[in-house]
């Protein structure tokens, strides 16, 4: 089975029913998945927002929480990624948090699937030669 570095904006779709949910659910029966320990923090930031905005509660967003701790996915530690992250971020002006994301393709030759479709955009206009592969979720589901 082909393992799929994957971000927050992917998995809180498995727990929350929102846009491309379907698709990002999918994607669990075809692929395994790999992400470094960072996307717990991003997730369950994504969760408090939703709970700030009135989308979930907050016992469903424990619950959510609960279930992506325990979502199949392998945790790559980040320490290692560091350096290659803070390059890619400074080459292609975008935050360190994502880059490490696309620092762990690099280390493990994968490419990534996110529904961060601004993400997307800028890496396909970016010039930088070590951009790997990235999928948009809504392009992933059309195959």
């Amino acid at each position: 089975m082909e393992a799929l570095v994957v971000d927050a904006s992917v998995v809180v779709k498995w727990v929350y029913s929102e846009e491309l949910s379907p698709v990002a659910q999918s994607l669990r029966t075809r692929f395994s998945f790999v992400a470094p320990q960072l996307i717990l923090a991003e997730a369950a930031n994504i969760l408090w927002k939703k709970v700030t905005r009135r989308e979930m509660s907050s016992e469903e967003a424990l619950l959510a929480a609960q279930l992506l701790a325990r979502a199949d996915i392998e945790l790559a530690s980040m320490a290692h990624l560091t350096e290659v992250a803070t390059s890619l971020a400074i080459e292609i002006g975008h935050p360190a948090y994502d880059c490490f994301y696309l620092a762990l393709c690099l280390d493990r030759n994968l490419r990534m699937v996110t529904a961060d479709d601004r993400l997307v955009r800028k890496l396909a206009q970016s010039k930088s030669k070590r951009i790997p592969p990235v999928v948009s979720l809504s392009d992933i589901g059309r195959n």
